[in-house]
């Protein structure tokens, strides 16, 4: 671990001297189920490829070949990439539960008489800090299902209410993230509810692992976009992590696609909710939970509790963990919301942000040489981005936009 004194980010470098161990992600990850997920999200109505937006100005000032944003802002009429995990998992359970195979399975056919006749009223449950939550609601509506998702505490009445708006019964748990996951584990068993959780716990593995593969229908379109433009690869990735999920689908496509060529892979988190960092800290290949507040203005990644078997293959294939402070997700917002001159503007939250906010910080504050320089970030670099979210909490958006809130520190101040 580097904490250098001249920077208030922190990082851990992992050097595989012997090669990755790559298992875990071809275990997990597949191209046949990859396109099996992207198959199934292209039958639902209204669904669209979302841009891969290219920051050529912004790569220039920074001194690298390509910026790419793929913007899941724009996912469907959901704000959010979750839709596509939730989803494909209650279309895979649906099917498991029916006994379909690939080829006789359809969106059209789960939303068809025949199925709610075969299948009656399922009551799908998830804890969520708001976008999950939101993406399982939909679906469930969708298919005619019920649906109970559980919010800690200090969810903002924004993120409630976008819940709600896709009839879930909505129910506050005190406590944080951690406490509402443990809550609905109880509650579901009693009231026969199914759980649709993207983390894992003992005995419960198959469904967040759906959840995961879901998100890599994102990764299918994003290299049929690279492919457009010349590019085989991105050089890079960075992902914001909050139980792992996105950043296991994310990292381990990309090495069950390329191998040991996979692009350098680097998980960002925030500083008050490093449950990854921690366990990469820990190097004794076990995840580690924290404990406490887990105050961060990324409410999408405020978990202190790591999905076991997203780290089983974030361990093996992570090529650094960062975390950050909150103002690193904030710089990230208004640089992607008050873009340089010719390139496109792109409306994101807080944690959908703090990846390209973690990578400016990197190449523009001192005491970041280090970690610059074991990436090999330079001229040539393509690096992508996922933006996981757009404005999903209106007034903290504004605030942070408008009335600079979380400001960078004046020492960090831009002097190019």
């Amino acid at each position: 671990m580097t904490e250098d004194k001249n920077s208030d980010m922190q990082w851990i470098l992992r050097r595989f001297p012997n090669g990755k161990n790559l298992e875990s992600s071809k275990a997990m990850f597949s191209m046949p189920t990859a396109r099996l997920a992207n198959r199934f999200h292209r039958q639902i109505p209204g669904y669209r490829m979302t841009a891969l937006e290219s920051l050529p100005n912004l790569a220039s000032m920074l001194g690298v070949g390509g910026i790419w944003v793929k913007d899941e802002a724009q996912r469907l009429e959901l704000n959010s990439f979750k839709v596509m995990g939730g989803a494909f998992a209650i279309f895979r359970f649906i099917q498991k539960k029916l006994g379909l195979s690939d080829d006789k399975v359809s969106y059209d056919y789960l939303v068809s008489e025949d199925c709610k006749k075969r299948l009656g009223t399922i009551t799908f449950a998830s804890a969520t800090d708001g976008n999950h939550g939101r993406g399982v609601a939909w679906a469930a509506k969708k298919l005619g299902h019920d649906c109970v998702i559980y919010v800690h505490s200090e969810t903002t009445p924004a993120r409630i209410n976008a819940i709600r708006s896709y009839g879930a019964t909505v129910h506050i748990v005190a406590g944080n993230y951690d406490d509402a996951v443990r809550q609905i584990e109880v509650d579901a068993a009693r009231n026969g509810w199914q759980i649709i959780s993207d983390t894992s716990w003992p005995g419960y593995e198959e469904i967040p692992t759906w959840i995961m593969q879901g998100y890599n229908s994102i990764l299918i379109e994003a290299q049929e976009q690279f492919s457009g433009q010349g590019i085989i690869k991105p050089t890079h990735v960075f992902v914001q992590a909050g139980v792992g999920a996105l950043a296991c689908s994310v990292i381990g496509f990309y090495h069950m696609l390329f191998g040991q060529d996979a692009p350098k892979c680097i998980v960002v988190e925030p500083d008050m909710a490093d449950c990854l960092f921690q366990s990469a800290l820990a190097n004794d290949g076990k995840p580690h939970d924290i404990t406490g507040g887990l105050h961060t203005i990324m409410a999408g990644l405020a978990c202190g509790e790591p999905s076991p078997i997203a780290w089983n293959v974030l361990k093996d294939t992570a090529d650094a963990f960062m975390k950050v402070p909150d103002y690193v997700a904030a710089r990230g917002m208004r640089i992607l919301a008050t873009p340089l001159k010719g390139d496109p503007m792109v409306i994101s939250g807080e944690s959908g942000a703090v990846p390209l906010g973690a990578l400016y910080s990197l190449l523009t504050e001192p005491g970041c040489e280090e970690l610059t320089d074991f990436l090999g970030i330079n001229s040539e670099s393509q690096i992508l981005f996922i933006n996981t979210e757009g404005n999903t909490d209106p007034m903290a958006f504004r605030q942070i936009i408008w009335d600079g809130s979380n400001p960078v520190p004046r020492r960090y101040w831009t002097t190019r």
